[in-house]
């Protein structure tokens, strides 16, 4: 998703202050959805109607309405923890990658693409760049999905607990990560930039209208997440192992391919695409009417 723009007078506080109020109010109401998806990714049994829904709400299967909803927040404070950092490096990261290419490196690629389209491959790789520094976000992304999937890992143990015991431990599968988000986040602001440059004609990204970042920022994130999804599926299954079980991403490629199939690498895939649409456009309006509005109190 395009970060809001900078119009040079939004302070840094106001960037964090807006970026993370909408990683919140974000998180609110998509994390029970992003349960659903890492549960059924993590799933290696075939899906059928009958056994969804213990699939998905676990030991809550046949409990009330109320109580099977309420168990899709597992790992509710490392998810806010997780979201609200991601957020603001995400708005905050990408732009100032930009810069930088900007300022030592857009010779390069003006010459290798043309003006137009190496304006477009300057957006697509700072995003990549931002995508790839995500690793260090990495232990809270971990603790947040065995929550929501392998609970039993944490056997009563907090977070600083958790930290000092297993220490390296978090960062598993950390090359798996990279090697998701660098074509990930290369393709969310890659497409969403072809989206606004050729389809709707708009030559200055931070003039897009609300319904041109709109649309631009569904294209981007579909792109992103369908790229994406198997390595997200081979990362997710290396982090919801309990701790004391080392995992290797090429023993989850081989265990998924004989047991599952290759179309198993897509798991989760169809939930995770049906919210992309009013994800985006929940965050991406919020944040760019908070940063103003904080801006005239920091």
């Amino acid at each position: 998703m395009s970060p809001p723009p900078s119009s040079g007078k939004d302070s840094g506080t106001a960037r964090i202050l807006g970026s993370g109020t909408s990683g919140i109010a974000e998180l609110l109401i998509f994390h029970p959805v992003d349960t659903v998806a890492k549960r059924l990714m993590s799933n290696k049994n075939k899906v059928s109607f009958s056994t969804l829904s213990p699939i998905i709400f676990r030991d809550h299967a046949s409990a009330p309405l109320a109580r099977k909803f309420l168990s899709l927040f597992p790992g509710l404070g490392y998810a806010a923890g997780y979201k609200v950092a991601q957020r603001v490096y995400k708005f905050g990261g990408q732009p100032w990658f930009n810069d930088l290419i900007n300022k030592h490196y857009k010779s390069n690629f003006t010459n290798t693409f043309g003006e137009r389209k190496g304006k477009m491959m300057m957006q697509a790789t700072a995003g990549s760049l931002t995508g790839i520094g995500e690793v260090v976000l990495l232990p809270l992304d971990a603790l947040k999905i065995k929550r929501q999937v392998n609970p039993e890992a944490f056997r009563g143990r907090g977070f600083v607990r958790i930290f000092m015991e297993e220490g390296t431990t978090l960062y598993r599968g950390w090359g798996w990560t990279m090697a998701r988000n660098a074509p990930g986040s290369f393709a969310l602001f890659g497409a969403s930039a072809v989206t606004k440059e050729y389809v709707l004609g708009v030559t200055d990204y931070s003039r897009a209208t609300w319904t041109q970042n709109f649309i631009a920022s569904i294209a981007g994130a579909v792109a992103s997440i369908t790229i994406a999804a198997p390595l997200d599926t081979v990362k997710t299954r290396i982090q919801n192992a309990n701790f004391e079980r080392k995992v290797s991403g090429v023993q989850v490629v081989k265990e998924l391919v004989k047991n599952e199939g290759p179309t198993a690498f897509f798991k989760g895939l169809t939930p995770k695409i049906l919210v992309v649409g009013p994800k985006l456009v929940f965050s991406y309006t919020l944040a760019q009417s908070l940063i103003p509005l904080f801006s005239k109190y920091v």
